[in-house]
């Protein structure tokens, strides 16, 4: 199986916010409680590549797989070359290598922006795929927050994973 990996565009939305939607009403992997339209989730892929950051798209046999995006980890100007990774894996390409070729082309998209460490928001320790995947790519554990969301009648922890990009927290930024 060939994992294609290339950046989203508007034709992906479609692909894209039914992959999401399922996170949404059927996993814990995202806090939302409402499944964005098409509508609004270009919107926000529009902003995301916008401001510069990395929206991909991962085709297996011509049909969209999964996706992945870097967006900003917090809008405070010292968090400026940090980024928080999100990847998603329609439930038919799971096991199948689509996560990691997303991951390594995210990683590969942002370093070459010059961002200098990702930061991984994980929905429940339970997530036990999307924690390997982020290990294998040497993500490190920072943190758990304990009760810190509810969805589906449970209070939900959430697991900080992090990993230096380019020089991480080496030399300063050239564009600082």
């Amino acid at each position: 199986m060939a994992v294609h990996i290339r950046d989203a565009g508007a034709a992906d939305i479609a692909a894209i916010a039914a992959i999401y939607a399922v996170e949404v009403t059927d996993f814990v992997n995202t806090y939302e409680y409402e499944v964005p339209d098409e509508a609004e989730m270009l919107r926000r892929m529009q902003d995301i590549t916008g401001r510069g950051f990395p929206y991909l798209v991962a085709e297996v046999d011509g049909q969209v797989a999964g996706y992945a995006y870097a967006n900003s980890f917090r809008s405070r100007a010292a968090y400026h070359w940090v980024v928080e990774n999100s990847v998603y894996v329609a439930a038919s390409a799971q096991g199948r290598g689509v996560g990691a070729a997303l991951m390594q082309a995210l990683i590969d998209a942002c370093v070459a922006r010059g961002f200098r460490q990702m930061v991984a928001v994980i929905g429940e320790p339970t997530n036990t795929a999307s924690i390997r995947l982020h290990e294998r790519f040497g993500f490190h554990h920072i943190g758990t927050l304990p009760g810190i969301a509810w969805k589906h009648g449970r209070w939900l922890d959430t697991v900080f994973m992090q990993r230096a990009l380019g020089d991480g927290a080496g030399p300063a930024p050239s564009n600082e």
